[in-house]
This record gives structure tokens, C-alpha cells and sequence, in this order.
């Protein structure tokens, strides 16, 4: 044997010693668990404290418009600083491409606008009624105009649970106003037709997640001074500054500033969410958000509904949970009935190749004759 290759049989004992590899191996696994229940709990407390913030700060600051308008600037310019520092990356900005999301962020801007202005006429219950019954028009619009199919038995009795919640909590609303539910309907029909349309947009403008928000909130942004014409927000914001109130005050710029973080917040730790845990931790998380809303509003305050109200809103809410169970098994019978027909695909190519086979060994077997 040459000396230049080692024999097995002369080496001695093997000492298993800890490789800086395993060590690192093990440290990446317990990071990697951290980083998820950090961004888990990161998107509990401000999805579950952002209704409640943005009813905290409309209240301070009664401008709906300039409100959202600086929650559009914060996340605008939030995500155009991560991009800067390679936090994030996002589609850069182009005139065509503006173009062609505009009507998708005009539609934004009324969901988020009529959103305040519900919140400024009504308590945070209603808001979280309405929003859970966004749902029964956006099924209905996905058959109608994005060419999906009807929805199943299951999801129509989670529906109707959803309809027969918001019956109860509406006809025991003590806080029932005109204004308030004209609102409400609004931003019914705003977040309903969002929902469709952005789906549309996501389908066929080809932005990835962080450029859709980009592009969301800063062409929302440009619709403001429109806004401010319209609603005349200018002038009520004018006789305010002339009167010396006190809406430069930290009493007003703590909500006001806490609202435009938590929105920017709302969508980093969402995105991460979705990245970090399946679909069906984020909906959990989702529930529980509303859970620990509505027992925040409980507490701290008394601008909620009744009792009968409450148990309305757990019935909205459980039918969201029973929604999001019925829509979730789609993907799977879906993906099942894929794997089926290409299955059946493989077995045809291989029953063609079988015949093929057979008729090539024919036509030789006739040659050599």
C-alpha cells in the first residue's frame, strides 16, 4: 500500500467533537423561532390596537382626510426608506404602471377614508360588524366579475351566520345614528369593491408585495388635496389653526402619531406573518386580533355596544372563522384534483409510448424477416 493513502485501519478512535456548523445550526433554529413569535406578536398588538388607536386619534384630530393622508405619507415613506437600506425590496416607480393601479388606489382611498369617518360617527363594534360583513359581497363579486364559482353550501351557512349576527347587533345598536350607518354602508361598499378589484390588479399588474403598497399609498396620498376640496376640510382646518385650538398638542400629535406607525407596522409585520407561518396560524392570528380587540374596547372604555350587541359580534365573528375554514379547503381539492389530472396525464403519455414501443418492435421484427 503507498504511504501517500491512508489506511482506515490504522487510524485511531474517532472523537466526536461539536462542529462550529451544528453549533451555528442550532443557533439559526432557536433565531429563526424567536424572529416568528416576535413577528407573530408584533402583528397581534397592532392589528388588534389599530381600530382602537384610529378611533382614539379621530377623535383628537376630527379630520378623516388629513388623517388617512398621513398614514398613506408614513407607509409610503416607510417603505421607500426600507427599500433604501435594503430592508425590503419593491417594484420602482413608473409613470404606466401608476397609471394602470390608479383606479385601484382611488377605490383605496375611499375604503380607508369611509373607514375614518365610521369610526368618527360610530364605536369601534360597528366598525368591526361591517368589516366582518365584507365578506357576502366580495363572494358575491368574485362569481360575478372575476369569473370564480359560486360559493359552497358551507361557505353560503357561514355567510348567513354572518348576516344573522349583523341583524342582531344593528336592531340592539342604542348608538343607532343616520350618519353613522350612511357611513357604514359606505365603507361597506368601498372595502367590498376594494377587495374584488385589488385582487384584479394583483392578477394582471404584476407588482410584488411591497411595491402594491407602495403604489397604494402614494398615489392615494395625491388624491388628498381633491379630498380636502370636496369634503371642505381645508376650511374647517384653516378655522381651527385661526382659533388657536389645540391640535398641535402632544394630547393630539400622541394619537395622530401612534395611528400612522401602527398603519405602517399593520403591513410589515402582516407581510412577515404570511412569510413566517402558514395560512392557518395567520388565521388564528387573525382571530384572535379580533378577540383582543373587543375586549380592549371593553375595558378601556365605554364607547361600545350592549350586551345583546356583543353577542351579535361574536356571531359576525364566528362566522368569519367558519368562513375562512370553508374558502381554506379550496386550494386543497384544487391541488388534489390537479395531481389527479396530471396523474391521468402521465399515465396516458405512458400507455402512447407502451403503444409506440410495441409498434417499433412490429416494424423491425418485419425487417429483419
Amino acid at each position: 500500500m503507498s504511504k501517500d493513502v491512508e489506511d482506515p485501519a490504522d487510524r485511531g478512535p474517532e472523537v466526536l467533537v461539536p462542529s462550529g456548523d451544528a453549533q451555528e445550526t442550532w443557533y439559526s433554529c432557536v433565531l429563526k423561532q424567536v424572529s416568528v413569535y416576535g413577528v407573530a406578536a408584533g402583528y397581534c398588538i397592532s392589528a388588534s390596537l389599530l381600530s382602537i388607536i384610529n378611533k382614539w386619534a379621530v377623535m383628537k384630530f376630527p379630520y378623516p382626510g388629513a388623517l388617512t393622508a398621513l398614514q398613506y405619507l408614513t407607509s409610503a415613506a416607510g417603505v421607500v426608506l426600507c427599500g433604501w437600506f435594503k430592508v425590503l425590496e419593491h417594484d420602482p416607480l413608473d409613470l404606466r404602471t401608476m397609471g394602470q393601479f390608479l383606479p385601484a388606489a382611488i377605490i383605496f382611498y375611499l375604503s380607508l377614508f369611509t373607514n375614518s369617518e365610521l369610526l368618527l360617527h360610530a364605536n369601534v363594534d360597528t366598525f368591526i360588524v361591517f368589516r366582518s360583513a365584507v365578506p357576502i359581497f366580495v363572494a358575491i363579486g368574485e362569481t360575478l366579475y372575476l369569473s370564480q364559482p359560486w360559493p359552497s353550501l358551507k361557505t353560503w351557512i357561514s355567510l348567513g351566520t354572518i348576516f344573522g349576527g349583523s341583524v342582531l347587533y344593528v336592531l340592539t345598536d342604542y348608538q343607532f345614528t343616520l350618519t353613522a350607518y350612511t357611513w357604514a354602508a359606505a365603507y361597506l361598499v368601498s372595502m367590498s369593491i376594494d377587495f374584488v378589484y385589488i385582487k384584479h390588479v394583483v392578477m394582471t399588474i404584476g407588482l410584488n408585495t411591497w411595491g402594491l403598497v407602495l403604489y397604494n399609498n402614494l398615489e392615494a396620498l395625491l388624491l388628498f388635496p381633491l379630498e380636502l376640496l370636496i369634503m371642505g376640510e381645508l376650511k374647517k382646518i384653516k378655522h381651527e389653526i385661526s382659533d388657536e385650538s389645540d391640535w398641535h398638542s402632544f394630547q393630539v400629535i400622541l394619537p395622530v402619531g401612534l395611528s400612522c406607525l401602527f398603519g405602517l407596522a399593520i403591513s410589515f409585520f402582516g407581510f412577515s406573518c404570511r412569510r413566517a407561518i402558514s395560512a392557518t396560524g395567520f388565521t388564528v392570528l387573525g382571530i384572535v386580533n379580533k378577540l383582543l380587540t373587543v375586549v380592549i374596547n371593553l375595558v378601556i372604555w365605554d364607547k361600545h355596544s350592549t350586551f345583546m350587541g356583543t353577542v351579535g359580534l361574536l356571531i359576525c365573528m364566528l362566522g368569519g372563522v367558519m368562513y375562512q375554514q370553508s374558502t381554506s379547503s379550496k386550494p386543497k381539492a384544487v391541488s388534489e384534483a390537479t395531481v389527479q389530472e396530471t396523474e391521468e396525464q402521465q399515465n396516458l403519455l405512458e400507455m402512447q409510448n407502451n403503444s409506440q414501443a410495441k409498434n417499433n418492435e412490429k416494424e423491425d421484427t418485419k425487417i429483419e424477416q
